[in-house]
């Protein structure tokens, strides 16, 4: 019998937390989406760390622009200081067990010099990856034939068909977004992955869940960050 082709499609973003490598590891195919509105006050340009037991947000500046332009079209600020965030960086996890082995991974995605701000995250993401050991195939959605015109859950249902999906894997927080019956009435299982809880000793008193994923790589090694990935989720 021929396996299900297991589909998912989401917006590139910086450094993201677990949820979004276990999405990727539990796919075949994962879309990133290029052609796309930039949105404020999400995650494409930002993300937490943990500094003194707290988190603090860590944020990519951007050239003034529209925003109504597509991810593709921002563009880094060309005053990005990359030796002053990497500098924020290593001050909050120099004492992290896995400083060693995670910072390298940091600074090779954050020197990246790639001015344009899709290029510079979809690079970040590849390079997290690498690391981790994830090895699913990458699409970028501009270059699936479709009609581009269309939005929401139409466009994710034509580019599931472009990709020859029988499953699509959405983040469980996506649920009032997606319906069954419509994906069903193409031929195409819709599902929802949930992360399980992944608790581990940081730097201060009480754990702060869900941070970027440069905390889980300085505090877990690498084996340990891959059994998180493979198996501490669920799929609804």
């Amino acid at each position: 019998m021929r396996s299900a082709m297991k589909v998912a499609i989401m917006q590139p973003y910086f450094f993201p937390y677990i949820g979004y490598f276990q999405l990727i590891h539990a796919v075949d195919l994962f879309i990133v989406y290029d052609n796309v509105k930039y949105t404020k006050k999400g995650w494409i340009n930002r993300n937490r760390i943990l500094r003194h037991g707290k988190e603090a947000f860590f944020t990519l500046p951007l050239k003034g622009d529209s925003d109504s332009l597509d991810v593709r079209d921002r563009e880094l600020a060309a005053g990005l200081d990359r030796d002053k965030l990497l500098g924020q960086i290593t001050e909050a996890y120099r004492r992290a067990p896995h400083f060693e082995q995670a910072f390298p991974v940091v600074e090779e995605a954050i020197r990246h010099d790639d001015r344009n701000l899709f290029g510079f995250l979809y690079h970040s993401l590849a390079t997290v990856c690498r690391y981790l050991g994830i090895r699913t195939p990458f699409s970028i959605s501009s270059g699936i034939p479709i009609d581009h015109s269309l939005r929401g859950q139409d466009r994710v249902l034509a580019l599931c068909e472009a990709a020859g999906a029988s499953v699509y894997v959405n983040p469980i927080g996506g649920t009032e977004l997606y319906s069954v019956p419509a994906f069903g009435a193409r031929n195409i299982e819709l599902k929802f992955l949930k992360s399980g809880p992944f608790e581990y000793r940081q730097l201060g008193d009480a754990f702060v869940p869900w941070l970027s994923i440069i905390d889980v790589m300085m505090f877990n090694p690498v084996q340990a960050i891959g059994e998180c990935l493979a198996s501490n989720y669920e799929l609804t």
